[in-house]
């Protein structure tokens, strides 16, 4: 089984605008973009592209890795790219605890990502957990950041806006 997290049919037309949305409607279809503002409420996570970059929304869950495909193994639901940057992005709906499980998943996510792509093109890279319940957020130990970034390259963040930068 092929994995390309680059593949055309996961993929959305570039996006440049300064600010859009990421949702996940939690109905077994996979997580996508949405650009009017005026559905604010019902994204899950903001991007804040103040470049207006032209960025890419891929879908990994449901897409890039279908339902059933590696059974016991977590996937995040999407991720953004522009030239320099690749983004992996959780989006959860719930109350805590939740932060454990979406860090888990982005991490399996790099880790196929890393074992099927070089994306040493990519100078920024990064994890987010973002979740539309605006409860308490916790931050991630820097010393567990540290060693994740120096074994993988990428930083996780838990946080519900996703800085284009």
């Amino acid at each position: 089984m092929s994995l390309n997290f680059f593949k055309d049919e996961c993929q959305h037309e570039p996006i440049n605008i300064e600010t859009f949305g990421l949702c996940d409607d939690d109905d077994n279809n996979q997580a996508y973009p949405d650009t009017n503002i005026d559905n604010q409420d019902d994204w899950i996570a903001t991007v804040k592209n103040t470049n207006n970059l032209d960025i890419v929304f891929t879908a990994i869950d449901k897409c890039v890795l279908k339902d059933g495909e590696f059974p016991n193994r977590g996937r995040c639901d999407c991720m953004l790219t522009t030239d320099q940057h690749l983004y992996l992005v959780e989006l959860k709906n719930q109350k805590p605890p939740w932060q454990s499980n979406a860090v888990e998943q982005l991490k399996s996510t790099i880790q196929f990502l890393l074992e099927k792509h070089d994306i040493s093109s990519f100078n920024k890279k990064k994890a987010f957990a973002c979740n539309k319940k605006k409860g308490k957020f916790v931050f991630i130990d820097n010393e567990e950041n540290l060693m994740m970034y120096r074994k993988t390259g990428f930083r996780i963040d838990i946080q519900s806006e996703v800085l284009i930068i």
